[in-house]
């Protein structure tokens, strides 16, 4: 559940809702004249940063606010590592951001992350949201918003131009695999409220459950969903996945735990080595299972999926997951701006890096072309999830 004192964000950032990140205490960057710092070079380099300062305040062609000047040279400094997930932001910005952590407001609905060739790519229209609406789709690349160009290289700044107030118009032009031209949705904007459980048993005593996040309530929202199922003779769950683009570690292990035999759900690894593990008791679902992936599946879902595919507790059908295996956390600074970055990878099980490469299912199974293009699809169409069933009919069958 929700640690107070630091929380591990394993989502990627949403357009309309951010996952909720770590809250630390942090000292200024800022150091009062006449304040010793480390080492010579770290004196020449503060030397150089307010002569910088002092030119640019003094002789610039025209007036510079000081401050302006000071948020330019933090963002610069934490772009520099050319990490999407690590950016500076102003008190406002941090305002916003941790804001959208905690409530429904108004956006989009989309999920999306930068890539190594500084492109914005949608992992995931957020389930009812006015992007899936419009016909958004997970990996479609982002270009621009209100026809002004946008690059993952400035990924915060993409985002804030698709916020806006509710009811609002924005236009988003992205291209899409398979489609020659780039093609431009108009979408309003609305609040964003998510319901991230979902489920139904289906037939032959099947049941079925759809994750479309980890909130802070998912994992208490799961439970109550496989106790009922049970109570209706469920002999077999099938989980889906498809486009959940992550959320909360604490909620995606204690879902694991629900599910798993003892063992490792999943470890974080530092810059100095150190790792945190986080395991599962001996209780476990004890049925068959298949759990559905494709590549809006990230962060937490990626956890879930390896966890149950190390420690062989159930079969994985779809296509290969996004693959985000970067673990963040925040500090605040005292004049009220922060920072987001990165501080851990995080390893399935058996020690697999899945950052930047996904997890590829035990059964690949692509949706058709034509069906790819369409927001929502019907569930005869769906034959992912008819193979799942067919694959759980199976094991049912051969206990």
């Amino acid at each position: 559940m929700w640690n107070k004192n630091i929380i591990k964000n394993i989502a990627l950032v949403l357009v309309g809702f951010v996952a909720a990140v770590a809250l630390m205490n942090f000292v200024p960057l800022s150091l009062p004249i006449g304040s010793s710092v480390g080492n010579n070079d770290d004196l020449q380099a503060y030397k150089k940063l307010t002569t910088i300062k002092s030119i640019l305040t003094k002789g610039y062609v025209s007036d510079v606010d000081p401050k302006t000047l000071d948020d330019g040279a933090f963002k610069g400094m934490t772009s520099s590592l050319n990490d999407p997930y690590t950016v500076y932001m102003t008190k406002k910005e941090y305002g916003d951001f941790m804001t959208e952590t905690t409530g429904n407001y108004a956006g989009v609905g989309l999920v999306v992350s930068a890539d190594d060739k500084g492109n914005i790519v949608v992992v995931s229209p957020i389930k009812g949201s006015p992007a899936e609406t419009a016909g958004i789709k997970a990996m479609d690349i982002i270009k621009a918003v209100d026809n002004k160009p946008v690059s993952g290289k400035n990924l915060d700044a993409a985002v804030a131009l698709m916020k806006g107030q509710a009811g609002s118009a924005v236009k988003i032009t992205v291209t899409r695999k398979g489609t020659e031209k780039p093609v431009v949705f108009d979408v309003k904007r609305d609040i964003i409220k998510l319901e991230t459980v979902g489920y139904e048993k289906l037939n032959n005593d099947i049941g079925y459950i759809r994750l479309t996040m980890f909130d802070e309530h998912t994992d208490e929202d799961f439970k109550e969903a496989v106790d009922k199922l049970k109570s209706k003779n469920m002999k077999g769950l099938i989980i889906d996945l498809r486009d959940n683009p992550g959320g909360l570690l604490d909620v995606c292990v204690n879902i694991a735990d629900e599910i798993l035999p003892k063992g490792t759900i999943v470890y974080t690894e530092y810059r100095n080595g150190k790792k945190d593990y986080n395991y599962s008791d001996a209780k476990s679902l004890g049925l068959p299972l298949v759990v559905l992936v494709n590549g809006g599946s990230a962060s937490a879902s990626e956890i879930l999926s390896g966890a149950i595919r190390d420690n062989k507790a159930g079969t994985l059908i779809g296509t290969k997951t996004f693959g985000k295996g970067l673990v963040q956390t925040t500090h605040k600074f005292n004049d009220g701006s922060g920072m987001k970055y990165t501080i851990a990878k995080y390893y399935t099980p058996n020690g697999t890096d899945i950052q930047g490469k996904g997890i590829t299912p035990d059964i690949v199974v692509n949706l058709p072309k034509d069906l790819e293009q369409k927001p929502n699809i019907t569930r005869d169409q769906d034959n992912q999830l008819n193979k799942a069933i067919e694959v759980l009919e199976q094991k049912i069958s051969s206990r």
